[in-house]
């Protein structure tokens, strides 16, 4: 009982959803890069390029995201409200474009790429992100005005936007983001206090839609018929990727066969350093090592949905809320992935797997949470007394008060 007290007073200190963001993201991201380039050596070898080739662009990208994250964290709460429209007008129109022959490039069956010489890009990632912030925006706006208890300023224009969101995304067959476009909205729909019947509505609209793009795509039909399988000749080798995620988790036992000692990313499993970088985390590090980054994923969700419960600006609450509901949806999916107990979507692990275009709006996503967690009163006024140069004085105070203790210790056994 003294060890739950001692928790949740911790838990309820002003500063504590600001660092356990800061914390457990960067944890992950530095752990991310480890597995990326762990994982990609073989790929990268299969391909004729230096063993470190995919580690080297992640890190660029982790560079660049970690400006990004810093900048959003210092940005004041209005400078993110009026980057909404014009960050929702860029993805729409790059989203538009990646359907342009010439400029749109294919990968994997989906043609959701834009190629821009040495590197690419994927703007539905960042529709994520616009999608986030455009929705918060209008709906605290029209929650400042006592809008929201009317369904049709419910749902209008946010359902619409969505709606074409979506089927931008779905033209070019990228399910696993629209899944994910998904679930932002119906997070940002439960924040803005939808009725059960609406929500149902939408929900149902949504089943009904995703269950037709499912059956009239053989490929979609073949991840579903995967669900629990353990041969990986079933299906015509359809199941190949998901049976051998299996398999590098169940080798990999409680520690792990060591960093860098995986079987599987020989070849044997696709995608080893974007989808399914779980697998091989799972392999190398073993249980433990999928279960730390588990937990930090959940600290990450918590204190996301601390920082949106306590907040008094409905803005701050609604995109608080839908980053957590993006990274942590997100997550889920491509853990329940890997695991077989979901289809494969095709989605990275946010902040973890190879890919820049999902990490540099995933870390500016993380800094709007910072922002926000810096933003509280409390957080603002604890802050504030520590001053400039409060980590170094607290350190010579610990330095002074260790030297007493053993010159202390030192005057008494003489």
């Amino acid at each position: 009982m003294r060890l739950y007290s001692r928790i949740r007073r911790a838990w309820d200190r002003p500063l504590t959803a600001y660092y356990v963001i800061l914390g457990s993201s960067l944890l992950i991201a530095v752990l991310g890069l480890v597995m990326v380039y762990s994982a990609s050596v073989i790929t990268a070898l299969g391909y004729s390029l230096p063993p470190s080739y995919f580690f080297r662009k992640q890190l660029t990208a982790a560079v660049i995201g970690t400006v990004l994250l810093v900048a959003a964290s210092r940005m004041p709460v209005k400078l993110h409200r009026a980057l909404a429209y014009p960050l929702l007008a860029g993805s729409i129109f790059l989203m538009a474009l990646v359907q342009v022959p010439g400029i749109g490039r294919e990968i994997n069956g989906n043609q959701n790429w834009i190629s821009l010489g040495v590197f690419q890009i994927q703007p539905s990632e960042f529709g994520k992100l616009a999608l986030v912030l455009w929705g918060a925006d209008l709906i605290a706006r029209k929650h400042d005005k006592r809008l929201l208890t009317q369904w049709k300023h419910m749902l209008v224009p946010l359902v619409p936007v969505v709606f074409l969101l979506l089927g931008l995304i779905m033209i070019g067959g990228d399910m696993g983001t629209a899944i994910i476009l998904t679930a932002i909205l119906f997070g940002l729909l439960w924040l803005a206090g939808a009725p059960t019947r609406l929500f149902a509505g939408v929900f149902s609209i949504a089943a009904i839609l995703g269950v037709i793009l499912i059956k009239t795509s053989p490929n979609r039909m073949g991840r579903f018929a995967c669900l629990g399988a353990t041969d990986p000749t079933a299906h015509e080798g359809a199941c190949w990727q998901g049976v051998h995620g299996l398999y590098a988790l169940a080798s990999g036992g409680f520690f792990g066969s060591g960093l860098g000692a995986s079987v599987e990313k020989w070849g044997q499993l696709p995608e080893a350093h974007t989808d399914f970088i779980f697998a091989v985390t799972g392999e190398e590090l073993g249980l433990a090592g999928t279960l730390s980054v588990l937990a930090l994923f959940a600290a990450l969700g918590c204190a996301g949905i601390r920082v949106a419960g306590r907040t008094e600006d409905p803005f701050v609450r609604y995109a608080a809320g839908g980053v957590t509901t993006w990274i942590t949806a997100q997550a889920v999916i491509n853990v329940g992935a890997v695991l077989g107990l979901l289809p494969i979507a095709g989605v990275p692990l946010p902040l973890f797997s190879y890919g820049g275009s999902a990490l540099l709006p995933t870390m500016f996503a993380i800094g709007l949470l910072i922002a926000f967690a810096r933003a509280d009163p409390a957080a603002r006024t604890a802050l504030a007394r520590r001053g400039p140069g409060y980590g170094r004085k607290k350190a010579v105070v610990r330095w002074n008060t260790m030297r007493r203790r053993v010159s202390a210790r030192s005057s008494g056994e003489r």
